[in-house]
């Protein structure tokens, strides 16, 4: 199947789609009538919105007061009509309830006293979602509540080696070889900081899943840091952890990036969406990974820096190389904060307005 743009904005279709219906179908791995399309990320500084709350507000503060989390959650909703909406937190709140001493902004994570030790590791605590994160399932409660039962709220969570990355490094930084050094000097002690986030990871998605959230995210940023061996001894069989222990309740969706060199173990994690950034060829990872899993993804997010004609032709190639089959369209990392605002919206639109209209071979085949 193929898609190209209607003459216009399709009324009938975007006014009688049930948006929840067509998130999960795509989820499911259905064929569908149109894909559904949000950002990663859509909740934040292209949205001058957005930069109205922040000038008043810190990034800790939002996150932490549902009132104001439902606001700029609420955003990229009203503005650019995306299909899903992703609960505005950040992957280290968690990290945070842990016992772990949290400095966030728009500079980046902090963390001032990483893990590096087995009495670190030891210290972490398990916590009760619902009294040291209250905020963030109330957040998805309200969410739900002002978007009501047609519209899919996602909540979502670090992985458990993209947050190990920041417990034990502390911030950011390029290899993240301090991370590198603590897994090969002390596997055993690198393992049991990776179980203890599996363990504190499954019932904070819990908790956001009882509030209402349609699906879930697991975040695996840094992934790709890893070789493919050591990616399946450590990183992958904590996120098995966790994806095990939510599993068939709501659709899980695991986002990796850099990491085509994982596709194939990375499709062993039990997720029903593998979300993949640009580097990734879809149609090549729909045939390594067959129908079973969905894919999101995988618009360079610095294609929408572009001209128009750019945005909306690769749109339209990023979803005819699935052919509408269990894809939900999406970027392959966070919107870039520089974006135009009237570029995000042609993305979307572009996603929304193109219907299937043909089977190509190449589709048929797949």
């Amino acid at each position: 199947m193929s898609y190209s743009p209607t003459c216009g904005k399709d009324i009938t279709l975007q006014s009688t789609v049930n948006r929840k219906d067509l998130f999960l179908r795509a989820c499911r791995g259905e064929i569908l009538p149109r894909v559904p399309v949000w950002m990663m990320r859509q909740a934040g500084r292209y949205l001058p919105e957005y930069r109205e709350v922040r000038a008043k507000h810190g990034f800790l503060e939002v996150c932490k007061t549902p009132q104001l989390a439902v606001e700029v959650s609420l955003q990229p909703f009203r503005r650019l009509g995306v299909d899903a909406v992703i609960v505005f937190s950040d992957i280290l709140i968690s990290a945070e309830a842990m016992g772990l001493e949290l400095e966030l902004g728009d500079a980046g994570p902090n963390l001032p006293n990483p893990v590096r030790s087995k009495g670190a590791v030891e210290k972490l605590r398990a916590f009760d979602p619902e009294v040291e994160t209250g905020f963030l399932p109330e957040a998805i409660r309200r969410i739900v509540k002002s978007v009501g039962p047609e519209v899919p709220v996602l909540g979502f969570a670090g992985a458990p080696w993209t947050l190990a990355c920041y417990m034990v490094e502390g911030k950011a930084r390029e290899g993240f070889a301090t991370v590198k050094e603590f897994l090969y000097r002390e596997p055993k002690t690198f393992r049991d900081l990776l179980h203890r986030i599996a363990q504190a990871t499954i019932p904070y998605l819990k908790a956001q899943i009882a509030a209402g959230a349609t699906a879930v995210q697991l975040f695996d940023t840094w992934s790709g840091e890893l070789n493919l061996q050591d990616y399946q001894e450590s990183a992958l069989p904590a996120v098995q952890e966790v994806v095990s222990e939510i599993s068939g309740s709501v659709p899980v969706i695991y986002y990796t990036k850099a990491s085509q060199h994982l596709l194939l173990a990375a499709g062993r994690s039990g997720a029903n969406v593998l979300s993949v950034d640009w580097r990734v060829d879809l149609g090549e990872a729909r045939g390594a990974l067959g129908p079973r899993i969905a894919l999101q993804g995988n618009v360079d997010p610095a294609a929408l820096l572009g001209p128009a004609e750019k945005i909306r032709q690769t749109t339209l190639d990023t979803m005819n190389s699935l052919a509408g089959r269990g894809h939900i369209l999406n970027l392959g990392h966070g919107i870039l904060p520089n974006t135009p605002v009237e570029n995000a919206q042609l993305f979307v639109e572009t996603g929304q307005q193109a219907l299937l209209q043909e089977m190509r071979p190449a589709a048929q085949s797949r």
